[in-house]
């Protein structure tokens, strides 16, 4: 799994004027969960583009006050206008619990749907799973290779050892969907052999 830095000041003020005073410097509010005690502390804000704006999974070392803190960025929260980034939720890790995390999806190969005429859709872009941190999966990888028109990869075709998946075995990965024009070819084949 990937890793990325992000360096912390601690905070002493909570209230909504200190908040907003973090927020106007550029930073962004952050909390760590999970650790002895939950640490408050603020963030440039840029710091954080390498890990949100991005499909992969990051394990974050978190610097603070001279401490060094592994942790997962566990949830954020952006302005409903501005779309800015206004705080975060970081959880230490610890290599004897078990986290939960959104893996990517990756799918690989060809489909022989797709070579038909068929649609490519992937319904699911992350999936929630929960291991050990030296178990986690940097992505879900998904070979189409075999998927004809009308087939689909479901979460309880995907085997990963040491880790959970934290969602419905039904839950619809990645389907192949009939095009019209697909639809057209096979009429038009249904026609000639008449």
């Amino acid at each position: 799994m990937k890793t990325a830095t992000i360096s912390g000041t601690p905070r002493t003020g909570l209230g909504k004027k200190d908040t907003k005073a973090v927020r106007l410097a550029g930073n962004v509010p952050c909390v760590l969960y999970g650790a002895t005690d939950q640490i408050h502390f603020s963030a440039d804000s840029r710091e954080f583009k390498k890990v949100l704006f991005t499909p992969e999974v990051f394990t974050i070392d978190l610097a603070i006050d001279g401490k060094n803190y592994r942790a997962t960025l566990q949830d954020t929260q952006f302005h409903p206008i501005s779309d800015e980034l206004i705080h975060a939720d970081f959880l230490a890790i610890n290599d004897a619990n078990p986290i939960s995390i959104a893996v990517p999806v990756k799918v690989t190969g060809n489909s022989v749907g797709v070579r038909s005429g068929g649609k490519l859709v992937v319904k699911t872009r992350k999936v929630r799973v929960k291991a050990l941190p030296a178990n986690l999966p940097d992505s879900i990888n998904v070979d189409i290779s075999d998927l004809n028109i009308g087939q689909s990869v479901k979460i309880q075709d995907i085997k990963l050892e040491n880790v959970t998946i934290l969602a419905a075995p039904n839950v619809v990965l990645v389907s192949v969907n009939t095009t019209r024009a697909a639809m057209a070819a096979a009429t038009e084949a249904a026609k000639a052999k008449k």
